[in-house]
């Protein structure tokens, strides 16, 4: 008799604790709905917090990384998903990883995920990335094989945004594929490519005169050229 009552009261804990746990789900998927309605993104965050907390599934942690990464808050949204690469990673997962590592400034991490987004679905836009990247990174093979994939890839309407303005300006996504061109090219040979560099250079600013970091590449390297030709002019003893 005892032990029946002992059972009946754990099976009646059990019932209890899923209701309970029910109850709550459905609380925080309406205080979920309700936040995103309203746009409060904190609350979003606090609703899918509790959610994975209660009933934790791998598409909320994705779905929460990926709130966090748009917030820019990245150092979060790996907390939140890890920085390890899975074969069964979705392609949200995959892209979180990606952009937030090289937002934290771990490029050498970041790639690889890049490379998979690429991988999944090739675009010019994430050829750009890793072209970036590689350049980071001195591998020029890799940068040269992502940019010559952007230069013949890119579509007229697609753009890339550049902030070291006040106001960020956007140009054509081919002709930011032709400014990492131009620093491949030097990077190859900082001593004898820098005409070659600028030479880039000059046609970027036929498609894209309002690239601005294309000027201030132009005046250092010129400069550059200036110091070497100085040097060179030197008498030599």
């Amino acid at each position: 008799m005892k032990r029946l009552l002992l059972l009946i009261l754990m099976v009646s804990a059990v019932n209890l604790n899923a209701q309970s746990n029910s109850e709550l789900v459905k609380h925080f998927e309406g205080y979920y709905a309700q936040m995103k309605a309203q746009g409060d993104v904190q609350g979003i965050i606090n609703a899918m917090t509790h959610l994975n907390v209660i009933a934790p599934s791998q598409a909320r942690k994705d779905t929460l990384a990926y709130i966090y990464m748009s917030e820019g808050q990245h150092v979060q949204a790996l907390n939140t998903i890890g920085i390890d690469k899975a074969a069964t990673d979705s392609d949200i997962a995959v892209e979180v990883k990606a952009i937030a590592l090289k937002a934290v400034k771990q490029p050498q991490l970041a790639v690889g995920h890049f490379e998979e987004l690429f991988k999944r679905s090739p675009s010019a836009l994430i050829a750009y990335e890793l072209a970036e990247l590689n350049l980071q990174l001195k591998n020029l093979t890799g940068a040269q094989e992502h940019i010559n994939y952007g230069l013949a890839n890119s579509k007229p309407e697609e753009t890339k945004a550049f902030y070291e303005t006040q106001t960020p300006y956007q140009v054509s996504l081919k002709s930011a594929f032709m400014y990492l061109n131009a620093l491949l090219t030097y990077n190859r040979d900082p001593k004898a490519n820098i005409d070659a560099a600028v030479d880039i250079l000059d046609a970027t600013l036929k498609i894209a005169p309002n690239f601005n970091l294309v000027n201030i590449s132009k005046n250092e390297l010129l400069r550059q050229k200036q110091v070497l030709q100085a040097q060179e002019a030197q008498p030599k003893n």
